[in-house]
């Protein structure tokens, strides 16, 4: 049994009981995601499936994943270079002890792909409407799962806003 974690392959645990949090950072030794609850309330822990769908991995067990691609935050620079989104939480202090940007990162590109698939969150007013504005109340709700204890919001809107501001547009 085999998973691809950050586009290389990896051997699932014996134990079907590892989390897939476990899975990345005791036995992969990747530690961008974070144990920050282990209960599913912080969003710490946020990586991405087959490249769009975010998911809290210390709630799914690594052998759900069988055959299928994980992206955690590691894996979302390519060739040495961060990933625009990464730039754009450095550009705009979007991180202060920095425990839960990881996650805040990834949940923001799988919110990114829900919303330009139309996906719609319980504030989005016009259910009827082609395109959903990423408003910051809309963008706020989105995000609304991952914590940062800090209170580095502002930033970590301002990052999310700018980097897909042409899309809003």
């Amino acid at each position: 049994m085999s998973i691809t974690i950050n586009g290389s392959p990896a051997q699932l645990p014996d134990d079907p009981r590892v989390s897939l949090l476990d899975l990345l950072r005791e036995q992969l030794h990747l530690a961008g995601a974070k144990k920050g609850c282990n209960q599913g309330a912080c969003g710490a822990c946020t990586v991405l499936v087959d490249g769009h769908e975010r998911i809290l991995s210390c709630l799914a067990l690594a052998v759900q994943f069988e055959g299928r691609s994980i992206t955690s935050v590691e894996g979302l620079a390519t060739n040495g270079a961060l990933h625009p989104l990464q730039q754009k939480f450095v550009d705009h202090d979007g991180f202060q002890c920095g425990y839960c940007t990881p996650g805040q990162i990834c949940s923001a590109v799988g919110m990114a792909e829900e919303w330009r698939r139309g996906v719609p969150s319980s504030v989005t007013e016009d259910l009827s409407s082609g395109s959903i504005a990423l408003t910051s109340d809309e963008l706020r709700e989105r995000m609304s799962g991952n914590l940062c204890r800090c209170g580095a919001y502002n930033g970590i809107v301002a990052a999310i806003t700018e980097e897909y501001a042409e899309a809003t547009s």
